[in-house]
């Protein structure tokens, strides 16, 4: 599996020139626990997250040292700490040197040096540019999918083997890009298509399986020029 089929995108992003305020907002109002930031051209300058908010002037969390800890501490690490703590825009208290990964690489491989970072998400880039994101919760997402799910009733495991028979006989799904999971008369379709118009392809296929009763798309488009995902436009359900 890719990065490209579990990542979020496209990412919640604050820019340079954003406010410390801006940005805790954008947080707060979307539940996440950090930030991309970009410049007016959409490239990935730095994060933001929870963590650099913990030692701030406001709160009185500002680090304080021993008077011989201070005396030893050079000027400059202690300037660096004051801009921190009492920086107003975004680009004072991000972390510039940022971790990232390219849509195309394995999930075990962002696992690995979301571990080795000691990091909770890691930008998706592809050209320089930020495509996506991808943290602990699609992960998590990922694993959920992953699990065996409540058995298949004859009748779903019927459609369902129909389905994927018809996609396996189509020279525009024969890549196995394309899967199928029908319970309760739905057919969920997930997996990649590198045109568009393999999307309505493979929503026909579906529909004209006896026993279907609506089709799930969950397809993932991939440009195959840039190597650019977005999901579908809005997880269609279509009735048969």
């Amino acid at each position: 599996m890719l990065v490209q089929d579990i990542m979020t995108l496209p990412a919640i992003t604050a820019t340079t020139s954003c406010s410390v305020a801006e940005a805790a907002k954008l947080m707060l109002d979307n539940r996440i626990s950090g930030l991309p930031v970009v410049d007016a051209n959409g490239a990935l300058v730095g994060i933001v997250s929870e963590g650099d908010f913990l030692r701030r002037s406001e709160l009185n969390t500002e680090r304080k040292r021993p008077w011989l800890l201070e005396w030893l501490t050079s000027s400059g690490k202690i300037a660096a700490e004051y801009v921190r703590t009492h920086g107003r825009r975004i680009q004072e208290v991000m972390t510039a040197q940022v971790s990232t990964i390219a849509p195309t690489a394995a999930i075990s491989d962002a696992v690995r040096l979301m571990e080795r970072q000691d990091i909770k998400r890691l930008p998706v880039v592809e050209n320089g540019r930020l495509v996506g994101i991808v943290a602990r919760s699609d992960l998590l997402r990922a694993l959920s999918r992953a699990l065996p799910a409540a058995p298949l009733s004859p009748e779903d495991a019927q459609i369902q083997a129909a389905i994927e028979a018809e996609l396996a006989k189509q020279s525009w799904s024969r890549n196995g890009f394309i899967h199928c999971h029908v319970a309760s008369g739905v057919a969920e379709l997930t997996g990649t298509i590198f045109d568009e118009r393999e999307r309505l392809a493979a929503k026909v296929a579906a529909e004209n399986i006896a026993g279907v009763t609506s089709v799930r798309d969950l397809l993932v488009w991939v440009d195959p020029y840039y190597g650019i995902a977005l999901p579908p436009p809005d997880a269609e359900v279509r009735q048969a």
